[in-house]
């Protein structure tokens, strides 16, 4: 039987980033499922504190070079790679040089969260799928973590639901103790629009906020995991009304295997 591919969008990775709940899992978790025998693809953003000389970073020529047009400006798409030789994986990397290159993640020097968040949500979602279509790799799951990957969800389910690459694919979506505290730009919800993308699958959105954004995404997926201990309530009893199939928090022991069997049950 052919191996089940399951595609990783990532907010964070260490060793790339700092050690945190969610940049640990991006790290352990691609590498525990590929041990448990599926074969994986991982991305994260190309953030510019991201040191690329001593993190090894190269350019993929034969995956750059496509322009993404958000709110009628071209933003040239850049892919990088790198090797975690410990546990036998790539992590690719979405670059731009209006988007990525500033020496920040999501916040500036005073914490001070970036006006344009809401299109480096956008820019980097349409990255990893058209990428992913380049990589001529039909992954079974996808899975999302981390708001910042919130659009992914969307896209699969309208904007790609008949691309060969993705008209199967499981969509998981984890959400964490982790949010954005700005509200987005009046026009997020024209920005964000590609063929297939209805007002009426945006109505979700009454505010261009945190909450609203996983209330998307978790209406976009197939399944729902909480990767953090508490989660916001409202968003708590949202998947609790959704009816999706949720698996709840588990610890760093026993996640990847429960992970594993969550794909599982979503592609039975």
């Amino acid at each position: 039987m052919e191996k089940a591919k399951v595609l990783f969008i990532s907010q964070e990775i260490t060793p790339y980033l700092p050690e945190t709940e969610m940049s640990k899992k991006g790290r352990y978790l691609p590498q525990g499922i590929q041990e448990l025998g599926k074969e994986i693809r991982t991305f994260m953003p190309r953030f510019g504190c991201i040191n690329e000389r001593r993190n090894q970073l190269h350019e993929v020529i034969r995956l750059s070079g496509m322009n993404l047009i958000i709110d009628d400006t071209d933003h040239p798409l850049i892919i990088k790679v790198a090797s975690i030789q410990a546990a036998r994986m790539q992590v690719y990397f979405i670059d731009n040089e209006d988007y990525f290159q500033r020496k920040a993640t999501l916040v500036d020097a005073e914490n001070n969260e970036f006006d344009d968040n809401d299109e480096r949500t956008i820019f980097f979602a349409r990255g990893v799928l058209e990428t992913t279509k380049k990589l001529r790799w039909a992954p079974d799951v996808v899975h999302c973590n981390g708001w910042f990957t919130a659009l992914a969800p969307l896209y699969i389910k309208k904007a790609m639901n008949e691309d060969p690459h993705f008209a199967n694919s499981k969509v998981v979506y984890t959400v964490y103790d982790n949010d954005f505290k700005k509200q987005w730009s009046e026009n997020f919800k024209e920005k964000l629009k590609l063929d297939g993308v209805e007002d009426s699958d945006l109505e979700i959105m009454a505010a261009n906020d945190y909450v609203n954004l996983t209330k998307l995404a978790i209406s976009m997926s197939d399944g729902i995991i909480q990767g953090s201990e508490a989660i916001n309530p409202e968003i708590s009893e949202f998947i609790k009304e959704s009816g999706k199939p949720f698996l709840g928090y588990h610890d760093e022991e026993s996640y990847v295997e429960a992970y594993n069997g969550f794909y599982d049950s979503l592609l039975d």
